[in-house]
């Protein structure tokens, strides 16, 4: 389904108001993480709210509080907006503590996605690694959902062990399919049963064809320490710096440009990204 994706702005209503939603399903993904979808118990709003790729919600649970968290869904399907969180705190203590059809309460969405137009025609490579999957699986997804509107689709996923594999059981499904070449990579396998690749994700872009780089895009999401090192192999394949996005996290806590916590230099995380290209972080002192 193709859904128009113009630039995001807040809400036109108040921006701060949680709006009341219910789980419809849950499964834990790996120890300690788990999937979430959930939908807005107005089903006139379920059905009509959209996002881009990129963007992210605030989930609050009254009495607990409240907590960012990236979009793993696709506007492409609407109706339901699908998450995935780790265990860190008091608020996905509580989170984890809830059955299907509880309610709980969410507001967005919030932040610049990614600039999907700009990728549109182009060849796409995703680079994923660790948690950075679970935003990037929004983007995938879109992209596959509006196949006939980009070039050619790589996928790059890396993770510490076949065990902290996210989302494996689908992501080794996408094998199957001919639009897309997914490559993936574990840095270590104490099992003996992993079949893909061994190594940091970067050992991937061994595998990738002959790209023309003025018409190739990339995204990129993982451990800070990851961007180095893949930003360094994007250059090397003369991908122009406006054309490598990033999707970054940093001290998100309000959503709405007010509390400061995610401020760098003049810029603020939760309006100005989470989704930046390379060529804008060059100018920020310590994003990463």
């Amino acid at each position: 389904m193709n859904v128009d994706l113009p630039k995001a702005e807040l809400p036109s209503e108040n921006p701060y108001q949680p709006e009341p939603a219910r789980i419809v399903r849950q499964y834990d993904l790996i120890k300690e993480h788990r999937f979430f979808q959930v939908r807005h118990t107005d089903m006139q709003r379920a059905i009509s709210f959209t996002y881009r790729p990129g963007q992210f919600m605030m989930l609050s649970l009254p009495g607990i509080g409240e907590a960012p968290f990236s979009i793993s869904s696709t506007p492409s399907r609407l109706g339901i907006i699908e998450m995935g969180i780790r265990k860190t705190g008091k608020v996905t203590d509580a989170l984890f503590e809830k059955k299907d059809n509880d309610l709980i309460y969410i507001r967005g969405p919030y932040g610049d996605g990614f600039q999907i137009n700009q990728m549109k025609g182009k060849d796409l490579i995703i680079i994923a690694g660790g948690l950075g999957v679970i935003p990037l699986r929004s983007i995938l997804y879109y992209v596959l959902d509006n196949r006939d509107q980009f070039g050619r689709l790589f996928f790059l996923y890396g993770a510490r062990n076949p065990d902290e594999i996210l989302f494996k059981t689908e992501f080794f499904q996408l094998k199957q399919r001919t639009d897309i070449e997914c490559l993936y990579t574990v840095d270590a396998d104490p099992t003996g049963e992993w079949t893909e690749d061994i190594g940091v994700v970067t050992k991937l872009f061994e595998k990738l064809p002959q790209i023309e780089p003025t018409n190739t895009a990339a995204v990129v999401c993982g451990p800070p320490i990851m961007y180095k090192f893949v930003i360094q192999e994007l250059l090397k394949l003369n991908i122009p710096k406006n054309q490598i996005q990033m999707t970054l996290e940093r001290r998100m806590k309000c959503g709405v440009g007010k509390c400061g916590h995610c401020v760098v230099d003049n810029q603020y995380t939760c309006m100005d990204g989470p989704v930046f290209t390379y060529w804008d972080t060059l100018k920020f002192r310590e994003l990463i």
